[in-house]
């Protein structure tokens, strides 16, 4: 299994895959600095909502390594500066403020030097790294039993293991069943307009040896209508209290044409991902991309430059349209209610 994000070899960096190479290029990357960390988020170097949580926290103390000669004042001051600039690299994932806060705490609770808040730091942001990839085997098996033998399953943008520092939320119980020995097979949506599906999740699935099928966004309607598709699984970048969730934009749709279709739609996500502080989707913030994702295709134009441009990074999809939530809990079938769980309730 590939690994997305972990320490650098000599612990004091964050190597993380460089996802807008691929799949052209495979091009692993140090982070060290802080502008090197914020960076690598927003422009999507390194993605997905777990794994922006993982590098969020690693890249703190990346950031903060050539700081532990300060005084104690002016290191609680850089501590805090980095945390507010990694924190606010990308709106919409609840992973990454989660992370940086559980980091704050970590570094609230101790009472030493620069050196000993440092150590606790690593040992926090590699607390999270674990966690997330055993939060990921957790998705997988308890998602596993949704496969029946030969399923197909269609899945929109890129959850899988370039998305976290495990196996992935929405590919979990793909890469189990396939561990299984059962035959399964993935259509990929291209996910316009940076192709995640495309570029991404289906690198990472062919190099696995699992079959995959690329299709634009808009193919996915026929290809229900003709009965070729068994279930659809997506992650989520935050879910509402109340079980409507953002994912990729695309994913409403997506959802819709499911339904219509009855072809169960799951959701895969960990619990850092639910923000019971949200009571519904009402209240998610929605990240505003560059305008030249969508006017030039990877440098080529493809609209007019005097065409305005709309480009939300993500969408929300009402939770009633949710077949069940596929957590590192368990499977969570409607009526949901997350209120109950606790904010971001690890």
């Amino acid at each position: 299994m590939i690994e997305a994000v972990r320490w650098s070899a000599d612990g004091r960096g964050v190597r993380i895959i460089d996802q807008r190479a691929l799949p052209g290029e495979y091009i692993e990357r140090d982070l060290r600095t802080l502008d090197e960390v914020c960076d690598a988020i927003a422009t999507l170097a390194v993605r997905g909502a777990p794994a922006i949580g993982v590098a969020g926290a690693m890249g703190l103390v990346a950031s903060l390594d050539a700081s532990t000669g300060l005084d104690a004042s002016a290191f609680s001051g850089r501590l805090t500066a980095n945390a507010a600039r990694i924190r606010a690299t990308r709106p919409t994932a609840v992973n990454l403020p989660w992370a940086i806060d559980r980091m704050l705490a970590r570094a609230a609770g101790v009472r030493g030097t620069p050196l000993e808040i440092l150590a606790a730091l690593r040992d926090e942001a590699t607390r999270i790294l674990e966690e997330d990839r055993a939060m990921c085997r957790r998705i997988g098996e308890h998602g596993v039993g949704l496969l029946a033998p030969g399923a197909r399953v269609l899945t929109h943008c890129n959850a899988g293991a370039l998305a976290t520092a495990g196996m992935g939320t929405a590919l979990a119980p793909v890469y189990v069943a396939a561990e299984r020995g059962a035959q399964v097979s993935v259509f990929a949506d291209e996910t316009r307009p940076l192709l995640q599906g495309s570029r991404l999740t289906a690198w990472e699935l062919a190099r696995a040896g699992i079959p995959v099928t690329v299709l634009t966004d808009g193919m996915a309607a026929s290809l229900m209508h003709r009965g070729s598709i068994d279930l659809c699984i997506v992650g989520a970048d935050r879910i509402a209290a109340n079980g409507d969730f953002a994912n990729k934009i695309g994913t409403y749709a997506l959802a819709i044409v499911a339904r219509h279709h009855g072809v169960p739609f799951y959701v895969a996500a960990p619990t850092s991902t639910i923000d019971t502080a949200v009571a519904d989707g009402d209240a998610i913030v929605i990240e505003q991309r560059n305008a030249d994702e969508v006017r030039r295709s990877f440098g080529h134009l493809i609209a007019p430059e005097e065409a305005a441009i709309y480009n939300p990074a993500f969408d929300v999809t009402p939770g009633e349209l949710v077949t069940a939530f596929i957590t590192d809990r368990g499977v969570v079938l409607p009526p949901y209610d997350f209120a109950a769980w606790g904010t971001h309730e690890a």
